[in-house]
């Protein structure tokens, strides 16, 4: 092996998927009543949540917590219980209509954040591949003639690839004009590929 390079390809492609952390939390003077306003609460949330269109196997408890808030320690001042879930909706496009029914819960609702994915990369992550191997390939040329040897076979490939920070998408604009606050921009795809070629 006589020429080793690296090529990189990108694509960007608009996220399908929205993960929306949200839960409820509640202060009460003692555990008993803290715990059962809080699972109070979660029911509610698991109504209006199925009320949105989410279906249950879309929602994942992931925090139940249960403890006391002092004053001046060890004076107690009240007992907090949280429950949160991870809620996954399939439509990105309801992601407003979800938000608003757990906002509807009360006072108790919270939440926590949100995170956009792909449910499908390897279309994109084909044509990354595609472009990381044209720009190693152009390079291994370029080298080879400043080299003035002719370019042999490829004889190793090894890949590399992940997620990029999200991009801001112009298209989405149809969807801020109707009056929704949560928009997926576009995430960037990337491969980089290393290339071994021997000179022919």
């Amino acid at each position: 092996m006589d020429i080793t390079v690296i090529g990189e390809g990108a694509v960007l492609a608009e996220p399908d998927i929205l993960r929306l952390h949200a839960g409820v939390e509640v202060r009460r003077a003692s555990a008993a009543e803290s715990f059962a306003a809080v699972r109070a609460a979660a029911a509610r949330l698991s109504q209006v949540l199925g009320q949105a269109g989410i279906e249950p196997r879309d929602v994942t408890t992931v925090e139940l917590s249960l403890g006391p808030e002092y004053e001046a320690y060890p004076k107690v001042a009240a007992y907090r219980a949280a429950q949160g879930v991870e809620v996954v909706v399939r439509d990105v496009s309801q992601a407003d209509r979800v938000i608003d029914a757990v906002a509807g819960v009360g006072e108790e609702a919270r939440l926590n954040g949100v995170a956009f994915e792909l449910s499908d990369q390897a279309a994109a992550l084909a044509e990354a591949r595609v472009r990381a191997f044209r720009d190693a390939a152009a390079k291994a040329a370029q080298y080879a003639e400043l080299a003035g040897r002719p370019l042999g076979r490829v004889v190793s490939v090894n890949e590399e690839h992940g997620f990029g920070p999200p991009v801001p998408m112009r298209a989405n604009l149809m969807a801020a004009e109707s009056g929704g606050s949560v928009q997926p921009g576009r995430q960037a795809l990337t491969v980089r590929v290393r290339l071994g070629y021997d000179f022919a």
